[in-house]
């Protein structure tokens, strides 16, 4: 029996030994092949074999190290999207997942010296989200399949069609208002002209001859005395007089004024819209926010600002930090608005015009509230006389 055989008890000892994760630097990538020991690394170099794969190497390095990183990268990246594609974890744990196989492509076969230069080349790229914490490099897939953008697009499309249906609501309503107000003009001057018939009414008429003379307010009794074609009048002058103290009732009601019924429709349409987009939820992205969480004094992150760059849930934002770009998620119960200089942007973000841009015109430090203007959209140019601190914050 030869020496090498199958089933010697030094062949099963070397797969034995072979069976386990050896050294990286003890690995030859172009021949595929894992040393034990620096001796057997030294001759492996020596070897024929090796040599041949050297000069293949040596005809067009950049191509080979280029071909081994994206295989490296592709694999790992199948790994995050099999094992982790909706979790926060740790780069090296992954990392040790994926040498597990011992036929993976060692990384000091790569473009990349260590996995930390792997990592930040993941957040570059925009494959992974990448955060440098205490306890070290931790990386968040961006889940990028075909399954989930269309997921997403049905989402924006379901929300753009909510905001054009409540577009679409808004032009209707003034629409009516600008009819109401293009037919106030003719109602108001056919009332002036019937007030000044009633003011100027014929106080003598002829009976048997004579003239008798009567009050612009008669009783019942006297017009029930008065004959012929001057009771008529006296009733007829009665009704008008009637009708217009109906009309100055209403008016000092406020019901029967054109102005008034465009005033009270605007404060209905506004308490629906107020009704409608009051949530619990405030947090949006594109928004800056500042830290209030006693819990990250030690960090350094309190009363720190940051953007709101991804909202998870309704309530939970990620935030990117200004000074240090480092990201954390935070519950909103945990942040605070922040209120831009005058004249800055402003994201309304909780009421009736919630989602709208505005602008700050000023700010009153006694009622808690600011007044901004509404930019764009089917809002324009509308001042908002009076909005809570609550529910404003600055634009990033």
């Amino acid at each position: 029996m030869g020496k090498n055989e199958f089933l010697t008890p030094k062949a099963i000892a070397n797969r034995i030994k072979a069976k386990g994760l050896q050294k990286l630097r003890w690995y030859c990538q172009m021949c595929q092949k894992q040393c034990r020991d620096e001796n057997g690394f030294k001759c492996h170099c020596m070897s024929e074999s090796h040599q041949r794969q050297m000069q293949i190497f040596g005809q067009n390095p950049d191509r080979v190290v280029d071909g081994f990183s994206e295989e490296f990268e592709n694999t790992f990246l199948d790994l995050m999207r099999r094992s982790h594609r909706f979790s926060r974890v740790a780069a090296t744990v992954v990392y040790n997942e994926y040498i597990n196989d011992r036929h993976h492509v060692h990384m000091n076969s790569t473009k990349w010296a260590t996995l930390t230069e792997f990592v930040k080349y993941l957040g570059r790229t925009g494959q992974c989200k990448v955060e440098d914490t205490p306890k070290g490099w931790f990386i968040t897939y961006i889940d990028r399949d075909s399954e989930t953008l269309f997921k997403d697009r049905l989402k924006a499309k379901r929300l753009k069609a909510d905001l054009v249906d409540e577009e679409r609501q808004e032009r209707a309503i003034q629409a009516q208002i600008e009819r109401a107000q293009c037919s106030f003009p003719s109602t108001e001057a056919a009332g002036s002209h019937g007030q000044n018939q009633e003011e100027d009414p014929k106080l003598d008429h002829n009976l048997n001859g004579g003239k008798v003379a009567f009050l612009l307010q008669p009783t019942l009794a006297e017009a029930k005395a008065v004959k012929g074609g001057v009771k008529l009048g006296l009733e007829e002058d009665m009704e008008g007089s009637s009708s217009k103290k109906k009309r100055e009732d209403h008016k000092g009601k406020g019901i029967n004024t054109g102005l008034s019924a465009l005033d009270q429709l605007m404060q209905e349409e506004e308490k629906k819209k107020e009704k409608s987009n009051r949530k619990d939820y405030w947090l949006c992205e594109g928004i800056v926010v500042k830290v209030m969480s006693k819990s990250l004094a030690d960090k350094g992150y309190y009363k720190q600002k940051g953007v709101v760059k991804k909202v998870i849930d309704k309530y939970t934002g990620e935030i990117e930090m200004l000074e240090t770009k480092h990201r954390l998620r935070i519950d909103q119960e945990e942040l605070e608005t922040v209120i831009p200089q005058i004249g800055g942007l402003v994201r309304i973000v909780n009421g009736a015009y919630r989602g709208s841009n505005a602008r700050l015109l000023s700010v009153d430090t006694s009622k808690f509230c600011a007044k901004v203007q509404i930019e764009k959209g089917v809002y324009d140019g509308r001042v908002l006389p009076a909005v809570e601190y609550e529910d404003i914050s600055k634009l990033a």
